[in-house]
Order: structure tokens, then sequence, then C-alpha cells
């Protein structure tokens, strides 16, 4: 438990990519982060030096100790585990369980909300790389949030906190969500890497870097245009 009112006591289960950089995220916001599952070693390494200090624990430790579960699972793991930790026994009511699946709003967490707990599901709009520097990138980035319209301001506060943008998502648009996600990232990874691959061909050193400014100022200058209002229809 966190010492200082409003504060939470944080656990993480997933020591991927992304949890760690949310859990960080959220220290950084003055919540306490109380512990992390993690099983390979690569799991171990990211935790420790993106949270340093923070104890790796068993699961259902984390569970018990945390006011606030973000489960950082592989979406294909996320409905047994949530399924899997309610038939244990394990979830405490009152507690907050958010995942961070694109796919999925908070039906996933059914089994979990049963037992009482305060269901959430956040996403955020960006590549992580899960270093450091995703806490930057975060603070300039979009979060999905669905959650059952009572709790939405809870959900909302926290992406806050993280220092990103929250955007409320239905849970029935959340597969559409999820398809919006996955063309943009997998469009933008063909595409370059097709792009340098063709530069590397014809001897160009070091084609990523020479096509960075390209990529982002195209990328930038697409988005401009898709926020961008229409002329008016001419008279003449």
């Amino acid at each position: 438990m966190s010492g200082r009112a409003g504060r939470l006591g944080v656990g993480i289960i997933g020591a991927g990519r992304v949890g760690p950089v949310l859990g960080a995220a959220l220290a950084g916001a003055g919540h306490a982060v109380i512990g992390i599952s993690a099983i390979s070693e690569a799991s171990r390494d990211r935790a420790e030096a993106i949270l340093p200090g923070v104890p790796i624990l068993g699961i259902p430790e984390i569970i018990e100790r945390s006011e606030l579960v973000i489960l950082a699972v592989p979406t294909a793991e996320l409905a047994a585990l949530v399924e899997g930790l309610a038939e244990a026994g394990t979830w405490q009511p009152g507690q907050i369980v958010l995942h961070t699946a694109a796919e999925f709003g908070t039906a996933v967490l059914a089994p979990a909300a049963s037992r009482g707990v305060i269901p959430l599901a956040l996403h955020p709009a960006l590549a992580f790389t899960g270093t450091s520097m995703d806490l930057a990138r975060l603070a300039e980035s979009y979060v999905a949030v669905t959650a059952p319209a009572p709790v939405q301001p809870i959900g909302q506060a926290l992406v806050v906190e993280m220092g990103a943008e929250p955007v409320i998502v239905a849970e029935d648009d959340r597969p559409a969500y999820a398809e919006a996600i996955t063309t943009a990232t997998a469009f933008s990874r063909s595409i370059v890497t097709q792009a340098t691959s063709i530069l590397a061909d014809i001897g160009v050193e070091h084609p990523g870097g020479f096509l960075s400014s390209l990529v982002r100022s195209a990328v930038d200058q697409a988005l401009r245009e898709t926020t961008r209002q229409p002329e008016p229809d001419s008279l003449i």
C-alpha cells in the first residue's frame, strides 16, 4: 500500500515492453510500485533497468499486495490468466485491475469483475521499445480508455498521471480500434523495411538513418492532412 493519500500500491504482471514503462510512469506520479512478475532473464533485466529496486514477485503475491494491478501480458494469454486467478480466489474486491491489450475492452475481465474488482482497459497508441525513452514518448501519446461509465474517470485520471491523453473507446468499438492500430503499425514497418532494403541493395550505408527524416516528415504531413478542415466549395 502507498503511504500517500490518493496514491496506489501498483503491481505489474508481465515485464515485457509495456508493463515496466507504465509502472515507471505511475511511479513518477507518486504511486508505489510494489512488485513485478518476470520469468525470463531478459524480462528480469528489463524490469531492473526501468524499475530499479522493485522486487520480482509471484503473481498471487503481487495481487495480494496491490490496489492497482496492471496486466501487461500477451493478448493470447490474458483471458486464461484472468479466469484462472478468479477460480483460485486471488482477486480482491475493490482492487483496480487494468489490461493493456488493444483487442479487448473490459469484458475479458468479467471473471475478475465478478469478484468485485474495478475493471479497466487502457491501451497506449505507441510502439514500445521497452526502454526508458518510452516514458518521454508516452507523454506525447494518446491512450484508449474502455471502462464502465461510473469508473471511466478512474481510467482517465490514471492516463493523465502517466502524462498521456485519454480517449474513450466504447466496448463494442475495441475490435475496430485494434484493427486501426494493427494496420498503422504493420503498414509502417512493411514500407520502411521495403524502402531500406532497396537502398541497401544499391549500396547506401545506414539506410534506416538515411530515411529517418523523410519518413518522419512524410508521416507528420499525412497526419496533419487527416485533421485539416476541408476548403469550402468555390462559388465560381
